[in-house]
């Protein structure tokens, strides 16, 4: 296609709906779990189920996606996954119990393995040059606009409507991005493309265990198995017995690709996506970014929700100036691509997120709507939209069109895994220092006794708001005295674990400049036609 002729935006609108309904549903699910709660008379572990299965889907067979969409042709199998995750939205919103439910969101996971792909894809055959930048910079701005919409759609409706009607929304936009998708011009699928039996198996274990692993890290054990983990394996937890046996599994999937591409056979993924280093460190950079996004997804939510007792919607509006800001962002960084190297803007704006990071462990308050913090949301929201669009772009860019698929697979699986390891270690980051603060303030507050801490197992450490601490301290011997010094002891210390929880991920986004630096100087229209390079060990 003449790089020079420009293509018409209509099939890119079908493309970004698309991104918006995989983007709304996984926003819309932990809004939906009071609903199933009540509705099902389940334990929440239970209804959370969804938002478990539907990420464990898609991160197990993405790849495996990608190939399927070579074999059959992407539009063709595009319009198919888009009928199932329309009936998925049907699942939830006639579900009669919570099977249902977790059955609707597997599905919904099932065709979001094969849309991750697609959208790379279809957007490497229909767009070129300048165009590509911007459609690929659209995906990113279209995932932080729905986060925004869902908390404040699905919000409104599930407190005065109800929780099922948020899916009418993700049906309709199945529905139209199903007419659109007519629009798309693909080639044919390959029938010749077989698909690697074996190595699905494995890397869909490896991400099961890798991401079961991490996500339990607190409740069963960093370490020793607590009392809550389902066993024991020689005294040790099974999460990190998890993490090792899916980074072995990972490496076995590695070593029969390498192996299969060497014996002329086509691999599951092909490993000349990352075939120097510049693609590799674009994958480090995206696990990096990913996984502090996820972490400040966590950790601002809890800290409002749990701790201050403040309500779904005044997280989302805390949390809309950073959202905001990476959707405006994600939108307009593709315009200082052909003055900007992509390397001097990964530098920029890894800089950019560990200063602000920086300010906001130093200017977090209880109160979120301070101009300061506020400032550090946005700020930190600028490095976190232009991050999440130059990398992504750096590696569709670097390889020819007909490996855009493995592109999306491993943008796929890099995301979900660093989603699950970034909440994870974050989450036992907090615990471990909230520990730690909580014991030293107990010993050193001599107006809580060891029999009033007793009673309430307050050196027993979790993120509990200051109204339950005040109910349960009722229940005791405490003296009013006593209540509010435990009270103010609770606020203090989550308020510190949550600024030296900024500060590591400071400390984290400072060591991204390593990789970002080895990012390409170049800039797009020094780009040379890609061509597809050996994968190196």
């Amino acid at each position: 296609m003449d790089e020079t002729a420009r293509s018409s935006w209509t099939p890119m609108i079908g493309l970004f709906l698309a991104q918006v309904l995989m983007s709304f549903n996984v926003a819309a699910l932990p809004i939906s779990l009071g609903g199933m709660v009540e509705d099902f008379s389940v334990p929440p572990t239970v209804a959370s189920s969804t938002i478990v299965v539907y990420g464990l889907a898609v991160a197990a067979l993405v790849m495996t996606g990608a190939k399927l969409g070579q074999r059959i042709g992407w539009t063709l199998i595009f319009r198919c996954v888009l009928a199932v995750f329309a009936a998925s939205s049907l699942m939830m919103i006639l579900a009669p119990t919570v099977t249902w439910a977790i059955l609707g969101q597997l599905l919904a996971g099932a065709a979001a393995a094969i849309i991750v792909p697609a959208l790379v894809a279809l957007i490497a055959e229909n767009y070129r040059g300048a165009q590509q930048a911007t459609a690929v910079g659209s995906l990113g701005s279209a995932r932080a606009i729905s986060g925004v919409s869902a908390f404040l759609i699905g919000g409104t409706l599930g407190t005065f409507v109800g929780w099922r009607p948020i899916f009418f929304i993700t049906l309709a936009l199945a529905v139209a991005v199903f007419a659109l998708s007519f629009t798309l011009r693909s080639d044919k699928g390959d029938p010749s493309i077989r698909i690697d039996l074996p190595a699905s198996a494995l890397i869909g274990g490896a991400v099961v265990a890798l991401t079961l692993g991490f996500n339990n890290l607190n409740g069963w054990g960093v370490l020793v198995a607590e009392d809550t983990a389902p066993l024991s394996v020689l005294g040790l937890s099974p999460a990190p017995v998890l993490v090792v046996v899916g980074i072995m599994l990972g490496q076995l999937f590695l070593l029969r690709t390498r192996r299969r591409a060497e014996h002329g056979k086509v691999p599951l993924v092909d490993l000349r996506v990352l075939g120097n280093r510049r693609e590799r460190s674009a994958v480090y950079a995206m696990f990096i970014i990913v996984s502090m996004e996820a972490a400040v997804n966590f950790t601002v939510p809890i800290y409002i929700q749990v701790v201050q007792g403040r309500t779904p919607l005044d997280t989302s509006l805390a949390m809309m100036p950073f959202n905001l800001t990476v959707f405006v962002t994600a939108t307009l960084i593709v315009r200082f691509y052909s003055r900007f190297s992509p390397r001097t803007i990964a530098l920029f704006s890894f800089t950019l997120t560990t200063l602000s990071l920086i300010w906001l462990s130093l200017v977090v308050t209880n109160n979120w709507e301070t101009l300061p913090t506020i400032l550090g949301l946005v700020a930190f929201g600028i490095g976190q939209g232009a991050l999440v669009t130059l990398v992504f772009n750096v590696l569709v860019t670097a390889v020819p069109k007909e490996l855009a698929g493995d592109v999306g697979s491993l943008r796929g699986t890099t995301q979900n895994l660093a989603s699950a390891v970034g909440t994870a270690v974050m989450g036992a980051v907090l615990v471990m220092v909230l520990g730690a603060g909580i014991g030293r303030a107990v010993v050193e507050h001599p107006e809580l006794p060891e029999e009033l801490v007793a009673q309430v197992d307050l050196d027993q450490v979790n993120f509990v708001s200051n109204d339950e601490l005040h109910e349960v301290l009722s229940r005791t011997t405490a003296s009013e005295a006593q209540v509010d010094a435990a009270v103010a002891l609770n606020e203090e210390q989550r308020l510190r674990t949550l600024k030296i929880g900024f500060l590591v991920l400071a400390g984290i986004s400072a060591v991204a400049a390593l990789p970002a630096s080895r990012l390409p100087a170049y800039r797009p229209e020094e780009i040379p036609d890609p061509q597809p390079q050996p994968a190196e060990d």
